[in-house]
């Protein structure tokens, strides 16, 4: 009865939690949504959401990250990452083609990282994109302009050089993210701060690479992540595969459309200053 007991107990438990939940972040990341004029754009409201679901239910043991995508906004990568972090359930983190910037600031979150030998891993660092125009403004015979309350509201501006003082700004404001970002990697892969600091420099890793730098922990393909993931979820055998894909609508990209469609013929002169603006920084 003991031996038939156990037996039983087996068969129940191989019944529930066999399945891997895969969700692909793929794209830029950032806030915004997918469509045919925005492109693929992975949005971490949509990624939290497909955590949580995969937490919630009971058939699924662990998770796998598909990454694709070469980094996005602070902000988003870093509620991926968070997100990540705090899952209840084993996640591990695939590398393809690129896992680069934000998009491997938020693979730190999991447990386990693990990527091909070609994956462009890393590059670990911050950019925000300005452009002067002045010259070609001057040459074309365009005169810019702007009326603004507060002496740096048009900090950045295409129509004009920054003074040294901006610079020091915007640069401090971009070290500022550079630390919190080598601050998260070291915190998350267990390594010392000036360690990270010293590989970091925006630096890019195939990842043989990255994997001698302990910025991943093994070298492989997808179904090696699959099967590092069931283990961990303590799957033993075969386990069924499930991908997690946005509960976006047609709706919801009709609604999108349209939004974007209203705010291109209302932009009027609200736009002069957000598309002359400064450039948002990215990981």
């Amino acid at each position: 009865m003991a031996i038939f007991a156990v037996g039983m107990l087996a068969m129940i438990s191989s019944s529930f939690g066999g399945t891997v939940a895969v969700i692909p972040i793929q794209g830029e990341i950032g806030y915004g949504s997918s469509n045919v004029l925005s492109g693929g754009v992975v949005n971490p409201d949509e990624i939290k959401e497909e955590i949580k679901n995969a937490e919630d239910d009971s058939s699924v043991s662990a998770i796998l990250l598909d990454i694709n995508s070469p980094g996005g906004t602070p902000v988003a990568s870093e509620e991926i990452m968070t997100a990540v972090k705090n899952c209840k359930k084993p996640v591990v983190s695939w590398i393809s083609d690129s896992g680069a910037s934000g998009a491997y600031l938020a693979a730190t979150g999991s447990d386990k990282i693990v990527a091909s030998n070609s994956s462009w891993v890393g590059s670990i660092g911050v950019i925000m994109d300005l452009t002067n125009l002045s010259d070609l403004y001057e040459k074309l015979g365009i005169n810019r302009s702007s009326i603004k309350a507060g002496e740096y509201k048009d900090i950045g501006a295409d129509y004009r050089d920054m003074t040294p003082e901006e610079q020091s700004m915007l640069q401090e404001m971009v070290n500022e993210s550079y630390d919190n970002f080598i601050t998260i990697v070291a915190e998350n892969r267990n390594l010392s701060k000036d360690y990270v600091a010293s590989i970091a420099e925006g630096k890019i890793y195939t990842g043989k690479q990255a994997k001698e730098l302990k910025l991943i922990d093994e070298i492989g393909g997808k179904d090696q992540a699959l099967d590092m993931a069931a283990n961990m979820g303590g799957i033993h055998g075969s386990y069924e595969v499930v991908t997690m894909t946005s509960s976006q609508s047609f709706d919801d990209v009709l609604n999108s459309l349209s939004s974007k469609i209203g705010y291109s013929i209302g932009k009027g002169i609200g736009s002069i200053l957000e598309e002359n603006g400064i450039e948002t920084a990215h990981y």
